[in-house]
């Protein structure tokens, strides 16, 4: 595989350009010039640097991607194989880690040292570093361009913010943290939320051209950028990786710096040069367009199908089983009783129950007037199971109670788990780690009532079928944290309007609710676009 020479920059020279005519620029291909000593150490530190940040190098990254039953596939399969980040070493104490960025530290300093053995063995033998620099950039841009793709499909098909669930329409304002009132603020607006989707994705699949690199780096640059800025403000927890592409995005724009200034801030003629290989052999020519149409179809056409099942039938960050269809909407909690005692309606009582809703899936929530923990855990979803989708419950506080429930349809009975457990909060300084004791409990459901319920994997439509749902289902049943659990039987009318509870509270209480729907009214207009089918 030989080289050319043609029009476009290069790291050695970026002020490098040609004022001639364009008729003398016919007449031959200017050689490209020798590297500067410092612009070799400085790639070299790059190189190394770059390597570490875009190749996977943990265990767990190859162990999923061999793992991946191509005839069943989960959307997250693929996601999990394009969201990779580097991993080295966290220090046990988070101020350690910088605000999440220690590995980009580390693989500073690995690449600052590699750097200074590289120059120390080549004692100035190679003159440039041309090809070595246009395959990094290969590297990089494809990384860049997989990644954001994944990212951006999450947005299009609008499941990484979901709109409000009726529970959260219902909570103050003022009990929600920041985190929460912008991941809500962007999902009462799907449309927006498409759009922020077609720009990433426009922003990755650019990136898999060579003539239109620095278009998608500076699309990428922009989204991130304001991503990056947006998680610092609002708190929100993934500005590293999302300032992971900006990264990219920048690395991959300093290569066309020098020249776009020059041509459009100074206007001058700039005709800058490169290097970029010729495939002039047949093999090289066949593995470039078949890796090229490997990722296309891969990452942009597999990925959009499985997002698009994932969106309809089983979005990641909401329950997918329906709930009962006559237990649905706001209600009203007109007579409370707990252990046979009568307790009247009383704002800042700590033990009624208020604002009481039974979500389209399988979700109670209600208020008291007794402050809870807080789930910090960001965005509450990827879980298999329904019960650890928390997105209903994380960032939410005043009194907000959320179960999870499993029904048993013939004998009208829900068996309710708390959906916050004290490992899902964001480990922070004095975070307490569960005892032993804690994750080890006996399944609360008789064997009679699991075979009404039935398998949680079988209750969506068969088009979401996956073996990672399967096994995912499978692994956290496993999973006996302890939670606060209820045991209620259900009468209702024939719409639901009326519905009477009774049985065991959380503090195996004798509770007797009843509860009358309100049909309440939001400002917000009812989005043609909210995911899952219920």
């Amino acid at each position: 595989m030989s080289s050319t020479i043609t029009a476009s920059p290069v790291v050695n020279n970026l002020q490098g350009q040609i004022e001639d005519s364009p008729a003398e620029n016919k007449k031959a291909k200017p050689a490209l010039p020798p590297w500067k000593n410092y612009q070799k150490v400085l790639f070299r530190i790059a190189f190394i640097f770059f390597l570490i940040i875009t190749i996977p190098l943990n265990g767990e990254w190859y162990k999923n991607l061999f793992g991946l039953d191509w005839f069943h596939l989960h959307y997250r399969d693929l996601y999990d194989v394009a969201r990779f980040s580097p991993t080295l070493y966290k220090f046990d104490t988070p101020s350690y880690n910088l605000l999440g960025y220690i590995d980009w530290l580390e693989a500073l300093a690995i690449g600052i040292v590699g750097g200074a053995i590289w120059t120390a063995i080549d004692r100035n033998k190679t003159k440039e570093y041309n090809k070595l620099y246009y395959w990094l950039r290969v590297i990089v841009r494809y990384r860049a361009g997989i990644g954001i793709i994944g990212f951006g499909f999450t947005k299009l098909l609008p499941t990484q913010m979901p709109y409000p669930s009726l529970g959260l329409l219902n909570t103050h304002f003022g009990d929600f943290t920041a985190q929460k009132i912008y991941w809500l603020s962007v999902g009462i607006v799907p449309w927006y939320q498409v759009f922020a989707g077609v720009v990433e994705l426009a922003a990755g699949a650019l990136l898999f051209f060579r003539k239109t690199t620095t278009l998608g780096a500076i699309l990428l640059l922009g989204a991130l950028g304001d991503i990056t800025y947006v998680n610092f403000a609002y708190d929100g927890g993934v500005h590293v990786y999302a300032s992971y592409f900006v990264l990219f995005a920048a690395f991959l724009i300093l290569y066309d710096a020098v020249p776009i200034y020059n041509l459009i801030i100074r206007e001058r003629f700039t005709a800058p040069f490169t290097y970029y290989p010729s495939f002039d052999q047949k093999w090289p020519k066949i593995a470039r367009i078949g890796l090229k149409t490997a990722n296309i179809a891969i990452f942009l056409v597999l990925l959009f199908y499985l997002q698009f099942i994932n969106w309809k039938y089983d979005p990641y960050k909401q329950p997918a089983v329906k709930g009962v269809s006559e237990l649905r909407g706001n209600y009203k909690v007109s007579e409370f009783k707990i252990n046979d005692r009568i307790v009247p309606y009383a704002p800042l009582d700590s033990v009624r129950w208020r604002d009481v809703t039974f979500e389209n899936w399988s979700t109670l929530t209600y208020n008291v007037n007794k402050p809870v923990k807080l789930d910090l855990s960001n965005g509450g979803g990827a879980a298999m199971r329904d019960i650890n989708r928390t997105f209903e419950l994380t960032g939410t506080g005043g009194g907000k109670r959320v179960f999870y429930y499993d029904a048993d349809t013939v004998n009208k009975v829900l068996y309710l788990q708390d959906k916050y457990v004290e490992a899902n909060r964001r480990r922070g300084k004095g975070a307490k780690k569960p005892d032993q004791k804690d994750l080890v409990q006996a399944s609360f459901i008789p064997a009679q009532a699991l075979a009404n319920i039935g398998n949680e994997d079988k209750k969506i439509d068969k088009a979401a079928l996956s073996t990672r749902r399967t096994r995912g289902i499978a692994e956290e049943l496993k999973d006996k944290r302890k939670r606060n659990r209820m045991i209620l039987t259900y009468n209702a009318n024939a719409d639901g309007s009326h519905i009477v509870l009774t049985g065991k509270d959380e503090k195996k209480n004798d509770v007797y609710i009843v509860l009358d729907r309100i049909n309440r009214k939001y400002l917000l207009a009812d989005s043609k676009l909210v995911a899952g089918k219920y």
